[in-house]
């Protein structure tokens, strides 16, 4: 009955979302009513425990959500420009070759999105460009949705690594190394795939190398910029490096048209700038220790004393989440996008009340996200204080017990499926994986990077990203087509992740 009562909240956002198709914001609100109700009737959570976890709750959202925030204040400032038009129109330039073309702006340049947008960009942006250039719609959808999968963890700026670390409380340093070594083996299978899904099995024999080489070039650069600290920007710069080794690859599968048109290589300089100027910014706050300490001044931190129920489940004291405020990878990705916004109005890229449709367009955008984390945190928090995250640990680990590594990856697709973000599964299920980690006596990293894998890959079948392609790509109505293409890839994906974290166990132990 324990059991029942501590996955109930779980459970109920499931159906809402995936039975009755609500958005996250509201199944997220619906399951943090559940969670208060349980851990104060069932769990005996009392008012302070409550106060506690919901302050927690708030520290770790606001974490995440500075992160999300100005990601797509960044994204905004950009695209407003017509920076991400111009870049995605000028990569057909390289080859004429259908299979490359698919491979360089449905996985590479999808890649680049996810860095620096998330939040369905890639999706959106890139199946319109597809269809332009003779794609089916379907394939045009199901192409980019596979492609960036692989770059969802480090992607958006961090926000879903950052989730990871804020629901855990584990350094990143400490978390980072074994979830960039398997999504960077997974990217070069997501390259496959996207040649599969532009030309059946001959495309992937015929671009086998070029995929290899992409795959590795970008799989490699992504994990020692993400090893190095900057997981912020992993996906972004393995995006970057994917797009240089493209170009001397492209002229080896130029296609039957050698002419492309001419590329207007002033504007695309341009329109690259602004994310030259966040690279810029990003590591002069990283290295420059005069300046870093200016910024480390501002602190949020409060520390929490101990507590309990009145079963007797202790969360010991601590600290919560420590906050730079001026240093946030929130913070210095709002310095950027205000350089780059004065780099494009002097360049003449705007039109009149730009700065205005950038800020209504980022508050729309993100208002939903916003919603959907502060409810998700909170109820994960709550359940975490209340003791209903350790008894569904402890049930787990009994039930499934040495067997719990391969099904880590599948607990966190599920996650992503049903709340719509790698994100938010990490807010969802990270506490509960590091518990059952423990009880097991499995190594924690390892299994928290089956968790993030495995929902960073499984987050393209999200519903509500599946909607958003196809409404980009004339396939309104047809969206059970689209899932019913992803589904085979998606699984093979987790998959693979689950026999990863079987080896990483095997390997690194307890």
């Amino acid at each position: 009955m324990i059991f029942i009562l501590a996955i109930a909240p779980i459970a109920l956002i499931l159906f809402l979302m995936v039975g009755l198709r609500w958005g996250a914001a509201r199944a997220g609100g619906a399951g943090y009513l559940a969670a208060l109700a349980i851990a104060v009737i069932s769990f005996g959570a009392g008012p302070q425990l409550l106060a506690y976890a919901h302050t927690k709750a708030l520290l770790l959202s606001l974490d995440v959500l500075m992160i999300i925030w100005a990601a797509f204040f960044l994204y905004r400032v950009v695209d407003e420009a017509g920076a991400i038009r111009t870049i995605g129109l000028s990569l057909p330039h390289l080859t004429s070759d259908k299979g490359m073309q698919a491979l360089i702006i449905g996985w590479v340049f999808a890649t680049f999105l996810q860095g620096v947008g998330g939040f369905g960009v890639p999706v959106a942006v890139i199946a319109p460009i597809l269809g332009g250039l003779g794609f089916a719609p379907l394939a045009a959808v199901v192409i980019p949705s596979i492609g960036h999968g692989w770059a969802v963890t480090f992607g958006s700026l961090g926000s879903s690594f950052q989730a990871l670390i804020a629901s855990t409380g584990l350094p990143g340093e400490q978390l980072v190394h074994v979830p960039a070594l398997y999504l960077g083996i997974a990217g070069v299978f997501v390259g496959w795939m996207v040649a599969h899904a532009a030309g059946g099995f001959s495309a992937v024999r015929r671009l086998f190398w070029a995929v290899l080489v992409l795959g590795t070039v970008m799989g490699i650069t992504q994990y020692l910029v993400a090893a190095s600290g900057l997981w912020n920007i992993g996906a972004f710069i393995a995006g970057i490096a994917g797009l240089l080794a493209v170009i001397p690859l492209a002229r080896r599968y130029r296609g039957d048209r050698q002419d492309n048109g001419r590329l207007d290589g002033r504007a695309l300089l341009i329109a690259i700038s602004g994310y030259a100027v966040m690279v810029l910014v990003i590591l002069a706050v990283q290295l420059i220790p005069w300046l870093r300490g200016i910024l480390d001044r501002v602190v949020l931190q409060v520390d929490f004393p101990e507590v309990h129920t009145s079963l007797g489940f202790i969360t010991p004291a601590g600290a919560g989440r420590i906050i730079h405020l001026l240093r946030h990878t929130g913070a210095v990705l709002a310095y950027a996008a205000i350089l780059a916004y004065f780099i494009y109005r002097r360049a003449g890229l705007y039109q009149a009340s730009a700065m205005r449709r950038i800020l209504s367009g980022t508050v729309r955008r993100v208002l939903a996200p916003t919603v959907s984390i502060l409810s998700m945190v909170t109820m994960a928090a709550m359940m975490e204080h209340a003791g209903m995250t350790d008894a569904l640990a402890r049930r787990l680990a009994e039930g499934i017990g040495i067997l719990f590594p391969f099904f880590a990856p599948w607990i966190g697709a599920l996650g992503a499926f049903m709340t719509g973000s790698n994100t938010n599964s990490n807010v969802v299920f990270g506490a509960l994986q590091l518990r059952t980690a423990h009880l097991l006596g499995l190594s924690a990293a390892v299994i928290l990077a089956g968790q993030t894998a495995g929902a960073s890959l499984a987050s393209v079948m999200a519903p509500t990203k599946v909607v958003v392609g196809a409404s980009t790509a004339g396939m309104a109505g047809r969206e059970g087509d689209v899932m019913r293409r992803l589904l085979a890839y998606t699984g093979l994906l987790v998959l693979l992740i689950s026999l990863l974290t079987l080896i990483g166990v095997w390997v690194i132990g307890g």
